[in-house]
């Protein structure tokens, strides 16, 4: 008699019984607004978890499920957290840490008194940590989720749990950043689905143990260096501020002309591809072109026509021209008195010259009295120049010799270029000039404004400008 497959895997094949892999236990520091919506919403995706506060008073509230403060959903979520026997609490650090596998710092980093950071509260808990590791056999990982500057972890936090501990980390107990992004008021939806997962660690052993913490919400986990997650931190609060302070200017600007804002950037806000987008986003060298410069100081004059301060908008210009003194000052200190440089345009694949900054270094290095040459794919002896400096003559009036000597100073390729230079400046990013530079970086000196490598070359010729 023929069986059905289904009657064969019943009857002649017993299944192994896989048990679950147990979740690892998590240890909060800090039961502030980060430290509260971490615990309660670790203990949603399954961790036991255990809160930790000086504060006795939050120590309590969390015990029987209340919130802290006013979150949407967290007194629902810790209620169920501490309903299932998920989430406990306590004023006692180092019992905390030693009954957890991992640990997440969420303290207060106040502003001191010279306007840094005061890690007054980190130090206090690093101490603590390396107390309870003392105690403790298992590998354990400590989590940074403070707002610091880069540095503090490595420096600050970990020689003080290696020295309450007697422990090593690496071998002992792994470290990790991992900033968080939660929006107050909308703290829960964003863990659920957050703009991006930041995981800096010291060895993979540890970026895998958080890295499956996080597995549930996030795909997409980025793992970096600790340095680098502390700098995203900074950098991303301060893109918001900046952001903030832009609309703001925006709306001065529109409101006594009579134009309304908030219709202009909803329009503004729709361009995803230059507007809101990596485009732009990368340290290099400045912005120059037919556009750039002259809007910026457009919207400066329009601003002051009408009595308005906007010293975001303002401040553009100057931050400008600092990246330019910048590149001159690192040419400079090089020494080398016969300068070339790869791209002059304002950008690539363009033959526009108008206010590009690289005409800005050419006419501080003639002034000087160093020797200059330079190649562009698109400018050649043809390029009319001349019509193009009539454009900007009333903005860039100090430019009019290094213009009108250029046609002196073009070679007819980047071989010429690297031949005749004691240092080669390049501009634009393209394959040819990538390789020229493989090929003779222990040749020639290189100050390299674009980034050409994803990781800068070690050797001592080499300097980029932002990294």
């Amino acid at each position: 008699m023929r069986r059905n497959f289904n009657t064969i895997l019943r009857e002649d094949f017993q299944f192994p019984q896989i048990e679950a892999q147990k979740k690892p236990s998590i240890s909060v520091i800090g039961l502030g607004y980060v430290g509260a919506v971490s615990t309660a919403c670790l203990a949603e995706l399954g961790h036991e978890v255990i809160g930790v506060d000086l504060d006795r008073e939050k120590v309590e509230s969390i015990s029987i499920g209340v919130s802290p403060i006013h979150e949407n959903r967290l007194s629902e979520l810790l209620t169920k957290g501490v309903e299932s026997g998920l989430i406990t609490a306590t004023t006692d650090v180092v019992r905390a840490v030693a009954e957890t596998d991992v640990t997440f710092v969420s303290v207060g980093t106040p502003t001191s008194e010279d306007g840094g950071c005061d890690c007054r509260y980190i130090v206090s808990a690093a101490q603590a940590i390396g107390q309870a590791l003392q105690k403790k056999d298992d590998y354990h990982v400590v989590v940074m989720r403070c707002s610091i500057p880069p540095s503090t972890t490595m420096e600050v936090m970990v020689p003080e749990i290696e020295k309450a501990s007697g422990k090593r980390m690496g071998s002992d107990f792994g470290v990790c950043f991992n900033p968080e992004f939660l929006r107050e008021g909308t703290a829960i939806a964003d863990f659920d689905e957050p703009p991006k997962t930041v995981i800096g660690a010291s060895d993979d052993r540890a970026a895998n143990v958080i890295r499956k913490i996080y597995e549930p919400v996030d795909e997409n986990i980025i793992i970096t260096s600790i340095d680098v997650a502390e700098m995203v931190k900074y950098v991303d609060n301060v893109w918001h501020a900046t952001k903030v302070s832009f609309g703001n200017e925006v709306g001065r600007i529109c409101k006594p002309i009579g134009i309304d804002s908030h219709k202009v950037m909803e329009i503004f806000v729709q361009d995803t591809k230059l507007n809101l987008s990596p485009y732009y986003l990368k340290p290099g060298f400045a912005y120059g072109g037919s556009c750039l410069p002259k809007e910026v100081r457009a919207v400066e004059h329009l601003a002051n026509e009408i009595g308005v301060d906007v010293p975001l908008i303002k401040s553009l210009a100057r931050s400008n021209d600092r990246q330019i003194q910048d590149a001159i000052d690192m040419i400079r200190v090089i020494g080398a008195r016969k300068v070339g440089f790869l791209g002059i345009a304002f950008k690539p694949g363009t033959d526009d010259l108008r206010e590009s900054p690289v005409l800005e270094l050419m006419d501080a290095l003639f002034s000087t009295g160093h020797g200059v040459c330079a190649f562009d794919p698109a400018i050649g002896v043809n390029t009319r120049v001349e019509n193009q400096f009539e454009y900007v003559k009333n903005a860039c009036p100090h430019l009019e010799e290094t213009v009108r000597n250029l046609p002196k100073l073009l070679r007819e390729t980047p071989e010429d270029v690297m031949a005749e230079s004691d240092v080669v400046v390049v501009s634009q990013n393209n394959q040819r000039f990538v390789q020229l530079v493989v090929s003779n970086l222990h040749q020639v000196k290189v100050v390299d404004l674009v980034r050409l490598f994803p990781e800068p070359p070690i050797f001592t010729g080499y300097y980029g400008i932002g990294w």
